[in-house]
């Protein structure tokens, strides 16, 4: 008689369900424990998925559903304060169907992806704020903060930026790094704007990145990175009002070329609370035992990446896909072989962009010179392509020595 195993998945947001539906496909049966205790509807503003992400969750049948919220943006066009085009850049390839890098609301993935994890049956459990847990040689045991518990043959911690699973699998484990900049966004309707609908435009302002993109319903989705020198303390960013950030952005962005003081000053209601961006580049350790992180919980790359959301759902299913053909020891390491030098190298390059965003005024000078050149330089290079490409053959058996 063959015992069915089990897997505890430690949050809800986007690694935590789609490595339930792979776990699922892989014959292992998993439960989602979400701390918080509803559906994260109100979560953050936008992303987007790139075709590498939309190519693994066509691995699990996962890519309709999930993506049919949003819409395609597979370019980036990029510009100076002064409104100097300094070039485009992909965001994605175009699958043989039609299909590329899509944007959609963080809270409409959330939902989407509750949705389609519950219609295959798994089960998603709220309000599981996990405290500790208590591995033993035939499994692992989970122990939450309202004095629940429950038990697995592994742990996985999808629990995000600020994991509860990585600290129990490290107590020394490096905290997220605080990068400097502090996220806000929001969403405008009729103020005009001099790009095609899913094309994103984004601004090297004077004192503050900023980027936008039309939807197809005529609603203009905006962001904005503001550097800030020290990390603020928890709540200060979150407490400022959208009055307070419409003044402070238009502001920030007065004397730069392009609608981003339109855009913040008709955003009224619908203007999105700030967020401080951190980053995770480099975790020493991704598992112990039976337990084991993924996504931004392991490697959390600050959002120019445009990969954070993709590179979680890869990790999902690539490892299930190790714990499908392999012993739990073996398949963690075998996931991390597969997966460590590709996500370390998309936020290495993601901390560069970070730091040309806020650019004094003698390094704007030589960026905007330079970057044209750069950008043709680089556009066609194999590393380019390479993080779109990704594929994951989910028939091939995994190994060991892949890597």
């Amino acid at each position: 008689m063959t015992t069915t195993r089990t897997a505890l998945v430690i949050g809800a947001g986007i690694g935590g369900p789609v490595a339930a539906m792979a776990l699922q496909k892989a014959g292992i049966q998993a439960t989602v424990y979400e701390a918080y205790p509803g559906t994260a509807d109100d979560a953050g503003t936008f992303l987007t998925i790139a075709s590498n992400g939309i190519g693994a969750l066509r691995t699990i049948g996962a890519d309709g559903p999930v993506l049919a919220p949003g819409f395609p943006t597979p370019a980036i066009m990029l510009r100076s304060a002064t409104g100097k085009n300094l070039g485009a850049v992909r965001t994605g390839l175009e699958y043989p169907h039609g299909t590329t890098s899509r944007t959609l609301k963080r809270a409409d993935l959330h939902r989407a992806l509750y949705d389609e994890a519950a219609r295959r049956g798994i089960v998603i459990e709220h309000g599981k704020r996990l405290a500790r847990a208590e591995q033993a040689g035939d499994g692992v045991r989970a122990v939450f903060a309202d004095g629940s518990d429950a038990s697995g043959d592994v742990l996985i911690g999808a629990d995000g930026i600020h994991s509860a699973v990585r600290r129990l699998i490290d107590a020394n484990a490096p905290a997220p790094r605080y990068v400097g900049l502090i996220n806000v966004g929001g969403y405008t309707r009729g103020v005009p704007v001099d790009t095609e609908t899913g094309s994103y435009t984004l601004i090297f302002g004077k004192r503050a990145f900023f980027g936008y993109v039309p939807a197809p319903d005529g609603e203009v989705w905006w962001f904005g990175n503001v550097p800030s020198g020290g990390e603020p303390a928890c709540g200060e960013v979150e407490a400022i009002t959208a009055g307070a950030w419409r003044r402070s952005l238009a502001d920030l962005y007065a004397g730069d070329a392009g609608p981003a003081v339109r855009l913040v000053g008709a955003s009224e209601t619908t203007i999105m609370k700030a967020s401080l961006t951190h980053s995770v580049p480099h975790l020493p350790t991704w598992y112990k035992g039976r337990m084991i992180v993924i996504g931004d919980a392991a490697h959390a790359p600050t959002p120019s990446s445009g990969q954070g959301a993709s590179l979680s759902i890869e990790d999902a299913i690539v490892l299930a896909k190790c714990l499908r053909d392999l012993p739990h020891e073996e398949a963690f390491a075998a996931y991390e072989r597969l997966r460590r030098d590709r996500v370390e190298r998309i936020a290495k390059a993601a901390a560069r962009v970070n730091s040309s965003k806020a650019a004094g005024p003698v390094a704007r000078v030589f960026r905007d010179a330079l970057l044209p050149v750069v950008l043709k330089l680089t556009a066609s290079t194999k590393r380019a392509s390479e993080q779109y490409r990704y594929h994951i053959d989910w028939n091939a058996p995994a190994s060991l020595a892949a890597g």
